[in-house]
């Protein structure tokens, strides 16, 4: 059975490092230009080829988006633009516009193109013909079901790879275009500048009624008609490496570095578990779906890869996340002689707190905080301050780097 690559979102260089650290095949990552997260640190030029470098040493890969709907004006600037990022050694490029595929085919006739969600590629005709115009993967649109994806993979050319979301969140809109944002804050979707309008809570109002307000149900608070739950398929990942899809893409560029560290550790052990024929042990995916709940998250569904999504895909009651767990802190030095751990804070850490510390390829390890110092070795109750660093004892196989998160509810 084909092995499939977990391709993993990053939105700067210590992300795309944790991402590659806890799994990553391969990472996706946006220029200053041309992609669809304006608000993302994302890269610049150097960092692009620090990323390269830092990825190709672990025989692990770039993708840069360049998903942009393109208009006139943008052509020359796309032109010098792409010739820069593939001196940089980028394994590939992600892109949504026939205008820009075409450009980047003009400019180098070998250089990988997956054709962006944002296409919405949605059947094996339109498939083969973007394979003909120069396309050598299809991210698929996330609107179809696993029916319609075994199909497409039956009727695709062989050498067309085949990519999936199977984690991350949803857009109301089909395959992302969206107008909402732009019509109502004047921050284009498609130029990359979303405003996520989607998450906002709305009532009805009845053209000759100006100024009346009402619910769409009976809920005087109003209604999030546009909230979709989260996309989670990790419960699922027989059935989709057994239908043979080339690449599992996660979601969340604009995410944390502990959203990356659990939810790719949590991917790449499905894939790593079915491949070593543990795919039907029900424990280890159950252990799975618990881990993928310790970030942030909008609830979860299968979004329509197992029917058309009803409205229990949809949150109605509110926009918030589910927090049962936070991040806590990054491991900055473990002295193994002494048992001691060094921690630079993200969100209040006080005594007594249940922790959870997880690392590269490894289980988590869980500790009671009993008790916690500063750096001069003074005993402290919490750790309030954004960034402080903190120290307690631990007997364990700590290293710098390790996402420490912790239990809030």
């Amino acid at each position: 059975m084909k092995k499939p690559k977990l391709l993993a979102p990053a939105g700067d260089l210590q992300k795309l490092k944790t991402a590659i650290d806890y799994g990553a095949d391969a990472v996706y990552i946006g220029g200053k230009m041309f992609g669809l997260r304006a608000n993302a640190a994302n890269f610049d030029f150097d960092e692009i080829a620090q990323a390269v470098a830092y990825a190709h040493e672990r025989e692990k890969e770039i993708y840069v988006t360049v998903n942009v709907l393109a208009h006139n004006k943008d052509i020359e600037e796309l032109q010098e633009y792409v010739r820069r990022l593939i001196a940089l050694n980028i394994d590939g490029i992600i892109a949504a516009d026939a205008g820009v595929i075409a450009l980047i085919r003009e400019i180098d006739a070998d250089i990988h193109i997956s054709l962006s969600t944002q296409a919405s590629c949605t059947n094996y005709k339109a498939a083969q013909f973007w394979h003909q115009a120069g396309v050598n993967r299809i991210v698929l649109a996330r609107e179809l079901s696993a029916q319609e994806i075994e199909k497409i993979i039956e009727q695709k050319p062989e050498a067309l790879q085949i990519e999936m979301f199977v984690h991350g969140a949803m857009c109301i809109a089909y395959s992302g275009r969206c107008l909402l944002s732009h019509i109502m804050t004047g921050r284009s979707a498609n130029s990359g500048d979303c405003a996520q309008p989607c998450r906002w809570n709305y009532h009805l109002m009845e053209e000759k009624r100006a100024g009346e307000y009402f619910p769409v149900f009976e809920d005087d608070r109003g209604t999030y008609v546009f909230n979709s739950k989260d996309l989670c398929l990790i419960g699922y990942m027989d059935q989709i490496i057994e239908m043979g899809v080339d690449v599992l893409k996660i979601e969340g560029r604009m995410k944390t570095e502990f959203y990356i560290a659990t939810v790719v550790g949590a991917y790449r052990r499905a894939i790593d578990a079915y491949m070593a024929g543990a795919q039907q042990n029900e424990k280890i995916k159950e252990q799975l779906i618990e881990e993928v709940k310790k970030i942030s998250y909008r609830k979860y569904t299968t979004g329509f890869f197992l029917a058309k999504p009803a409205e229990e895909s949809q949150n109605y009651s509110d926009s918030s996340y589910v927090r049962d767990w936070e991040f806590a802190g990054v491991v900055v030095a473990y002295d193994a002689n002494n048992k001691v751990v060094t921690v630079q804070q993200r969100n209040k850490v006080v005594t007594g707190a249940y922790l959870e510390i997880i690392g590269p390829q490894r289980e988590y390890i869980a500790h009671q905080l009993q008790q916690m110092r500063d750096i001069e070795g003074n005993v402290i109750e919490s750790a309030p301050n954004a960034m402080q660093f903190f120290c307690f004892d631990i007997d364990a196989p700590l290293q710098a780097g390790d996402i420490i998160r912790q239990r809030v509810k």
